[in-house]
């Protein structure tokens, strides 16, 4: 199977297995497609993780003996092509998506992990874009999330470049959310994934649409947002368990605010 899902308490685990080397083919594309499709419909899916069983490569890049047989006649483009449209569905879609990067991914691999809510790597991650020395561009999304995600001048050093970037300089430009080590990535990977699961869906579908809102539109999404949430009553139990559970009490909230969501949470 070239990507196994996994489900269980909320949340989704896709493995990636495409060997021998992990290429974005049709393929792996088919096979992402239908994870995606089948996990937004799985309504007690609430966050998709994606990781690898490859050692050395989430994924390694686009097929590129595919591509460069493919020169179709040109067309103008007035929508986003397959890939790119998938990939911004990571993001876009009711689910949190988190990508695991123990390991290379470069090319079409790369964008893939743009395309999600939260990165989380190990030292052994590296990341890179090759295709403007291929004569074509990041294409699936990479010209336009790169800025978004760590500046103007970053973003063309590394796609004009094609060179490798590292762990710790990717974490240092913030497009990794966090940097652990090799062996705790999993598990805290999928702590963070059942802590997200375990928040009520509407307040975190909500957030996501107004963090991925136009700056100009955000003020006004947020008000809307939460008028529409206290208008919905979902915050009173759940107000009253963080209350019983020690908050507002000055010298718990001292001790720290996460055993009290815990309890909130029921977890």
């Amino acid at each position: 199977m070239t990507i196994q899902l996994e489900t269980e308490a909320g949340v989704a685990v896709a493995t990636i297995d495409h060997p021998p080397s992990n290429l974005i083919d049709a393929t792996f594309f088919l096979a992402l497609m239908d994870v995606v499709t089948t996990v937004e419909a799985d309504p007690n899916v609430r966050v998709l993780v994606l990781r690898s069983a490859d050692p050395d490569f989430f994924v390694m890049h686009g097929d590129v003996d595919l591509l460069r047989e493919f020169a179709p006649p040109y067309e103008p483009s007035d929508e986003p092509n397959i890939a790119a449209a998938t990939f911004s569905g990571l993001r876009s879609g009711r689910l949190v998506t988190i990508g695991l990067l123990d390991g290379i991914a470069r090319g079409g691999g790369c964008e893939l992990l743009c395309g999600v809510d939260l990165r989380f790597g190990s030292e052994r991650a590296v990341v890179g874009q090759p295709e403007v020395a291929l004569g074509i561009i990041a294409g699936a999304g990479g010209t336009v999330r790169w800025p978004a995600a760590v500046g103007r001048g970053r973003a063309l050093d590394i796609l004009l470049t094609g060179r490798d970037v590292n762990a710790e300089e990717l974490y240092a430009i913030g497009w990794l959310d966090r940097l652990l080590p090799s062996d705790s990535l999993d598990r805290v990977g999928l702590e963070v994934a059942r802590r997200i699961a375990s928040m009520p869906p509407e307040s975190v579908a909500a957030t996501k649409r107004i963090v991925d809102a136009p700056a100009e539109r955000a003020l006004v999404i947020e008000s809307d947002e939460v008028a529409r949430l206290l208008a919905g009553g979902g915050h009173r139990e759940r107000m009253a368990r963080f209350v019983d559970a020690g908050g507002q009490d000055r010298d718990r909230e001292i001790a720290g605010m996460q055993p009290i969501l815990d309890d909130v949470l029921g977890i």
